[in-house]
């Protein structure tokens, strides 16, 4: 037990919570890669992009990690951009307001697609159509992505940025270290709080990126049928 426990009982549990925290912090990277590379490979199968798959950095920060997703998500949409341009060039105005408004039905806009894909392509499947569909002007790329972006921005740039990703195989105390560095031991709580408020946004904002991913394959899947 270090000697501040003597004066701060609570640290024990604490630097445990901290562990726990720290760990679902990662679980929450991993999953965001793993949907990110699901979405890169529909785009490289369906829109003809060439985007390289990414890889977590077992041996980086935390923020290392956060800024390999934020650069591919970012080149996801530089990509999406040129389709949607592609799109508005090709198609009469109303037609292309069309995919723009939520009312109108998944399978009419897939059918507005169809019509010009092949054109921006080489080549008309429905399941490019029906990814250009769910991807494009949608709220997967105007909100859930951005919101990604954002949450994960910040926690680059809060006090869990510097964290390596690896420190959980160290031990508690490693991990109590890396976390604090010069930082008292007895503000554990501290880090327990920043943890907390990031992974409250993250966990969100993970959680619909990757259903939003889901339904784009179990789209592009029905469609192959």
């Amino acid at each position: 037990m270090a000697q501040s426990d003597f004066l701060y009982p609570e640290n024990p549990r604490r630097r445990q919570e901290v562990t726990r925290l720290h760990q679902q912090l990662l679980d929450c990277l991993s999953d965001s890669f793993q949907a990110t590379n699901k979405l890169i490979d529909v785009l490289n199968v369906h829109l003809g992009c060439r985007l390289a798959s990414i890889e977590m950095k077992r041996d980086g920060t935390i923020k290392e990690n956060c800024d390999i997703i934020i650069y591919a998500v970012t080149k996801i949409q530089k990509e999406l951009q040129k389709v949607d341009e592609a799109l508005k060039d090709k198609l009469e105005p109303t037609l292309y307001r069309k995919l723009q408004d939520i009312k109108e039905r998944e399978t009419e806009k897939i059918a507005i697609v169809q019509k010009v894909i092949s054109v921006i392509l080489g080549e008309a499947t429905s399941a490019a159509s029906a990814v250009a569909v769910k991807l494009v002007g949608s709220n997967i790329t105007t909100g859930i992505i951005n919101k990604l972006v954002t949450v994960l921005a910040q926690i680059g740039t809060s006090l869990l940025g510097s964290i390596g990703v690896a420190v959980l195989g160290l031990g508690i105390d490693m991990i109590f270290r890396a976390i604090l560095g010069a930082v008292e031991k007895t503000q554990l709580q501290t880090a327990i709080k920043s943890y907390e408020k990031h992974l409250v946004e993250f966990k969100s904002a993970s959680e619909k990126y990757n259903n939003a991913i889901i339904e784009v394959t179990n789209t592009v899947e029905y469609q192959m049928k």
